[in-house]
């Protein structure tokens, strides 16, 4: 069994029912690329102070953005464009695949000035970081190719937009 831990911060995200949208990006994520049960990560629903903070602290740039990961280990691609390291199971059975953050603030004004649903954007950046703790990056062309074509594959399994396509 799958296991997510998600940490609510702001409760502006109640609104959204942030808990439903991240289990469905994460989990049609996963499934998409064959992950084997007994994965787990963890969330954490923020706002811009908080995640300012973190991206300051791990990445050297004080300034919001919208979604941070964090993977709990190194499965990046030997080549540009090739598929990432396997999620193998430890010792335990477990798959600790790592931690993201993502922001109201920035989601929701990302949303608004692009005319997206907050809900579908935040499903889409969800599957993104998902992909970043797997080890996809958008690094070279190669890699971003590779990175969006899974975001846009699993979005349309869901039903979602191509969030990359102009409107």
């Amino acid at each position: 069994m799958q296991n997510m831990d998600i940490t609510i911060e702001d409760p502006r995200w109640s609104t959204l029912d942030f808990h439903h949208v991240a289990e469905v990006a994460v989990w049609a994520t996963l499934a998409h690329l064959d992950v084997p049960d007994r994965a787990e990560i963890s969330i954490l629903a923020c706002d811009d102070p908080s995640i300012t903070l973190l991206n300051r602290d791990f990445r050297g740039k004080p300034s919001p953005t919208n979604v941070l990961s964090w993977p709990s280990q190194e499965r990046t691609a030997s080549s540009p464009g090739g598929k990432p390291l396997p999620a193998e199971p430890g010792f335990d059975g477990e798959i600790e695949l790592g931690d993201i953050a993502i922001s109201y603030d920035t989601c929701a004004a990302e949303a608004r000035a692009t005319n997206k649903d907050l809900g579908q954007h935040v499903t889409h950046l969800i599957i993104h970081a998902t992909l970043h703790l797997l080890g996809y990056d958008h690094e070279t062309a190669q890699d971003a190719a590779l990175m969006e074509g899974l975001e846009v594959n699993i979005l349309g399994k869901l039903g979602l937009d191509d969030p990359y396509r102009e409107s």
